[in-house]
């Protein structure tokens, strides 16, 4: 744990910090599977998170970034977007590599702590600003449902650890229920661009129809264009 809260030392360890966990690239986006081959939905979850700390690294009101993963591909990928990274609980799922973080951060201070999953290429500076700016006074928790209403696609806590965490299946409801126990009234918040997370097919469609520039985009337009053989099954696209 030491070694972990090692990446303060050369960071303010208040303010609001992004966390971001992703998983081993060979475990990712297995509901693709179907659709996609490995090494295009390697290529896809690695786009997509680069998307994601762009958006992240632009925003100013952020103290920094962590990075949970034990992967050396998306550990490379958060060095080049400057964020700082954290092997703590990272292969044990999505929530314990989340709270893992919390903790640390609790320790260490910080006024609050912002989660993203790797997988919603279409989140802009501008929608992880607001929520930052709209954050009520700690203690608090901010949540953006996914395009569904049933995921967790974005939480801002106060402090970090003022809510226990848990993602799946219904998250969303069952993070404001938490919150509510805690006497914590949840501040719900819709964001377009953190709404769609892909996991499925469909999702990746409705990603697409909605164009733009993204590194996401590229790559999935480069499979359409047949630029790289190996990326999608024949049924893929």
């Amino acid at each position: 744990m030491n070694a972990d809260r090692a990446i303060f030392r050369r960071s303010q360890r208040n303010g609001i910090w992004a966390v971001v966990p992703i998983k081993a690239l060979g475990q990712a986006k297995q509901r693709l599977s179907g659709r996609y081959s490995a090494e295009f939905r390697r290529r896809l979850v690695l786009a997509m998170a680069d998307d994601v700390l762009a958006a992240l690294a632009a925003v100013k009101t952020l103290a920094g970034i962590i990075i949970v993963t034990r992967d050396a591909e998306a550990a490379a990928l958060a060095r080049r977007r400057g964020a700082h990274l954290l092997e703590t609980e990272a292969d044990r799922g999505h929530t314990r590599a989340v709270m893992a973080a919390a903790s640390i951060l609790a320790a260490e201070g910080a006024e609050g702590m912002l989660v993203l999953p790797a997988d919603v290429p279409l989140v802009t500076p501008d929608e992880i600003g607001e929520i930052v700016a709209a954050r009520p006074p700690s203690p608090s928790f901010t949540i953006v449902p996914a395009h569904d209403g049933n995921g967790s696609n974005a939480i801002l806590s106060m402090p970090p650890n003022a809510v226990p965490l848990a993602f799946g299946d219904n998250s969303f409801a069952e993070h404001c229920r938490r919150a509510r126990e805690r006497g914590i009234d949840p501040r719900i918040m819709i964001s377009p661009g953190l709404a769609l997370d892909i996991d499925h097919p469909v999702d990746l469609d409705r990603f697409m129809a909605r164009g733009g520039d993204t590194a996401t985009h590229g790559v999935v337009r480069a499979a359409m264009a047949g630029q790289y053989q190996d990326l999608t099954t024949r049924s893929a696209v």
